[in-house]
């Protein structure tokens, strides 16, 4: 097989439907066990964490807190997520939203103790 040019891949790209590209990445992460989107995230990520510490943050929820479904509404805000996949983050807790600039996690987790919930940086 023929080996791609960067512009050539782009531009093939560039021709391939969301459904199309999506295909693509799951194939990818088939084949060579590494997911493409991650790899692109973290390889700048990891640069610049090493020159001025880390620039990106996970927001995980800890706790709901006593406000549940005020917390449920932003879970459903930042994530997308559907009204019982957001309930059950915010009963469980886990990962909102990962790879976060520190500014925007900041703020997300000052929302988040605004509506009563318990919220860590990683």
């Amino acid at each position: 097989m023929a080996k791609f040019t960067k512009d050539e891949f782009i531009s093939g790209l560039k021709e391939m439907t969301i459904l199309e590209v999506k295909e693509l990445v799951d194939a990818m992460k088939e084949e060579f066990g590494v997911d493409p989107s991650a790899v692109a995230v973290a390889a700048p990520a990891a640069g610049a964490a090493a020159e001025e510490g880390p620039s990106t943050a996970n927001v995980v929820l800890t706790s709901a807190g006593a406000n549940k479904i005020a917390v449920i509404k932003i879970v459903r805000d930042i994530t997308g997520l559907g009204l019982k996949e957001a309930k059950d983050l915010a009963d469980n807790g886990g990962v909102v939203k990962e790879n976060a600039s520190m500014d925007e996690a900041n703020e997300l987790k000052a929302k988040f103790e605004e509506a009563g919930a318990t919220v860590e940086l990683k």
